[in-house]
């Protein structure tokens, strides 16, 4: 509850414990992967001092999602509190109302955040709309959706080491009740929160290399213009350029086929990456063929058997095993023996009074005997 409202409840009746912000904001936030503020507004629950420690959270390298309402355009809302420093877009006060279908930007369609989301690829977006956003100043960060008249809905921005995403909007349960036959809500916001929290795999910008025996592709991700070609350089040194393909709004690919074996080195502009092309040169392949040579002396030692499992003739022969007792050869050439010695190791004994238990046994159905005479009578 809100601090200006009273509770009568007294105070031995009360089984909850005290919130412990201090526990949640001061002293674990740096463990927190993502804070998400859903409609959340100030009144008087947080100290501003907690506001300023989200901040430096995100400035940090943390990952901050706020959902916004109505409450954001409001005297109460997080927009005027230190948070203020790290939110990409600051509230006008105004509430834009209306049915609209959030869409797609310019940016939002190359964005692997949301690039593909199912339902966009239709005028208008085959999905539900909504009917209200905040109204915002021009955001910093990319705008990746908008609301009606091409208005900012949500909006993606790099903090410090942080990010920060808005979704101005509070409509979001409309698509999960199926309103018009619903939306990708699901996909969204998985999305949101795992580019929130760095997943390589929704990088705006990034350059990745892959190979498959002999064939290397190469896939350059951005939300600005052509990136050009790439440039492959080759373990021997040798340097070619390729060009890029657009494949999706966003992504370029290009597959080349490789003749060297070796570490392969790919950039385009400041983005760099490498990938490894033909047979891996690890330790435990340079000597494929089996031998018992490194083994034989330890068996030698210890009188045991060294045998092949195979027969030469594409089966598998399994020694027979053979175990012996006293003293006895304890080698065989076709078998494995095995020396019986009934060593035993004694862990610990533990000892329960017979007596005892009869005794408590007959005491319990005494007076089971008991109280059924009595019920009886």
């Amino acid at each position: 509850r809100p601090p200006e409202k009273q509770d009568g409840t007294p105070i031995n009746e009360l089984s909850l414990i005290a919130f412990p912000t201090r526990e949640l904001f001061v002293e674990k936030i740096s463990q927190f992967d993502l804070i998400i503020l859903d409609r959340y507004q100030h009144r008087g629950v947080l100290p501003l001092l907690y506001y300023d420690n989200i901040a430096q959270y995100v400035e940090n390298g943390g990952a901050l999602l706020i959902a916004a309402g109505p409450e954001h355009a409001g005297p109460d809302s997080i927009a005027l509190t230190p948070l203020a420093q790290v939110l990409p877009a600051a509230p006008t006060g105004q509430m834009n109302e209306g049915g609209f279908y959030p869409r797609l930007s310019d940016i939002g369609k190359k964005h692997p955040v949301t690039r593909d989301l199912d339902g966009a690829g239709s005028e208008p977006p085959h999905w539900g709309r909504w009917f209200r956003s905040v109204d915002v100043e021009q955001p910093e960060g990319e705008t990746v959706m908008t609301a009606a008249g091409g208005k900012p809905l949500l909006v993606l921005n790099r903090a410090g080491k942080g990010r920060v995403a808005m979704l101005l909007s509070d409509q979001g349960w409309l698509w999960a009740r199926g309103f018009e036959g619903g939306g990708p809500h699901v996909a969204l916001y998985r999305r949101i929160a795992h580019w929130l929290m760095k997943e390589p795999e929704l990088e705006e910008e990034a350059l990745t290399a892959r190979a498959s025996g002999r064939l290397l592709t190469i896939t350059r991700q951005t939300i600005g213009n052509d990136p050009g070609p790439a440039a492959i350089t080759s373990p021997s040194g040798k340097k070619q350029d390729v060009a890029l393909s657009q494949t999706e709004p966003g992504r370029y690919t290009v597959e080349q086929r490789m003749s060297e074996t070796g570490l392969f080195t790919i950039s385009n502009g400041a983005f760099s990456t490498l990938v490894h092309i033909g047979t891996v040169d690890a330790p435990e392949f340079k000597a494929m063929i089996s031998t018992p040579d490194l083994m034989k002396p330890i068996v030698d030692a210890s009188h045991g058997l060294l045998k092949r499992l195979d027969d030469g003739h594409g089966g598998v022969a399994i020694p027979d095993i053979l175990p012996v007792r006293g003293e006895v050869r304890s080698s065989d050439g076709q078998r494995i023996v095995i020396r019986m010695t009934d060593e035993t190791v004694l862990k610990g004994i533990n000892t329960l009074p017979l007596f005892a238990g009869f005794g408590g046994l007959a005491m319990l159905l005494f007076a089971v005997s008991a109280m059924w005479w009595r019920e009886g009578r």
